[in-house]
């Protein structure tokens, strides 16, 4: 993960296909392709949460576009680079929503499938305006559910890297394979087991989970053991998770990595992760050291959190940089005394 000349050809426009019985350089459209959900949010600002049974006003009502892997891309798209999403949306207002916001970044839709008669992957988020905390309420129809078959191998290898998530398993496994066959690399965003989800991470290249995942994956709830059992397993470049306020930590070449959050006015925390995810697929086309890239997204994720809603508050690099210079970090003895110094 060292860091490669900002001039490289290869870094800047394709990737190494390996595929065949000889490697060849290929030309790439994009820098990173997506496939995975996307939502509408509405979120609820309260003065404090209320007891289990009890009743609070709230004070502000939002409307805003999320979902993992369409923030995520968002976040790579306003970050300089060339991005394609794939998903499915409704054809209702939250749907219309939704692809306006992805539209007016420039992120390429040729292959967002809209679905008649269907509703829009929806989220209600209660956000705690005292911490910035939230709540989440969520539903996804099955008529929004990605087709494998709607996966062909020229949406896929038309970029340098794959995002994903796990929930419609089967087609990420499909668009996982196909980056596979064609040696480009993949990141995957997850925070829970879904069905048939072990055969998606052994296609994984680097895995950012949430802080529950590789303990529910493996059953061992000590988070380095986790992620060193994870990493073994199926051999992935990178073993990480992200832990909220108090940072991220990943497992690189059997060394472990520790980046402490930021401390910011935190107004909602919503789209936190789905941002640090994309900040990290930025670090990575640029080949930055893992260091720098866990800072940078920790960064990017922290000043998302300035603002409502889950894209609310999307950075530019210059200001992610200038909060890793001058910014307070909010160290977890938990994770640091595991890490040997540099």
């Amino acid at each position: 993960m060292s860091r490669k000349p900002a001039t490289s050809r290869h870094e800047r426009h394709g990737y190494l296909d390996s595929s065949g019985p000889y490697n060849r350089f290929v030309e790439a459209q994009f820098d990173v392709v997506g496939v995975g959900l996307n939502a509408t949010d509405t979120v609820l600002i309260v003065s404090r949460f209320p007891p289990h049974g009890g009743k609070v006003p709230f004070t502000e009502e939002v409307q805003s576009p999320g979902g993992q892997v369409a923030s995520a891309i968002a976040t790579c798209q306003s970050l300089g680079l060339r991005t394609k999403y794939i998903g499915s949306v409704g054809d209702d207002e939250r749907g219309r929503i939704q692809l306006e916001s992805l539209r007016s970044t420039g992120i390429d839709l040729e292959h967002v499938q809209v679905r008649e008669g269907c509703a829009n992957q929806s989220a209600y988020i209660v956000v705690d305006r005292e911490t910035g905390e939230r709540t989440i309420f969520w539903r996804r129809d099955d008529c929004l559910r990605i087709d494998p078959d709607q996966i062909d191998e020229d949406q896929i290898t038309c970029a340098r890297l794959l995002h994903i998530d796990g929930h419609d398993t089967p087609a990420v496994e499909r668009a996982a394979s196909i980056a596979r066959n064609a040696g480009i690399p993949v990141t995957v965003d997850v925070d829970t087991i879904y069905p048939g989800f072990d055969r998606v991470l052994p296609l994984v290249d680097y895995l950012i989970a949430s802080s529950e995942f590789p303990g529910r994956w493996t059953g061992e709830q000590a988070p380095f053991r986790a992620l060193e059992l994870i990493q073994r397993e199926h051999k992935m470049k990178v073993a990480a998770m992200t832990l909220g306020s108090c940072g991220a930590l990943a497992l690189v070449e059997g060394r472990f990595h520790y980046a402490p959050g930021f401390v910011v006015d935190c107004v909602d925390t919503t789209g936190a992760g789905d941002v640090f995810h994309g900040a990290f697929c930025y670090g990575l086309l640029r080949g930055n050291p893992i260091d720098e890239i866990l800072e940078f997204s920790n960064a990017m994720a922290a000043l998302n959190c300035r603002a409502l809603g889950a894209r609310g508050g999307i950075a530019s690099a210059d200001h992610a940089r200038e909060l890793m210079a001058t910014g307070e970090r909010r160290v977890s003895p938990t994770y640091s005394k595991g890490v040997a110094p540099a």
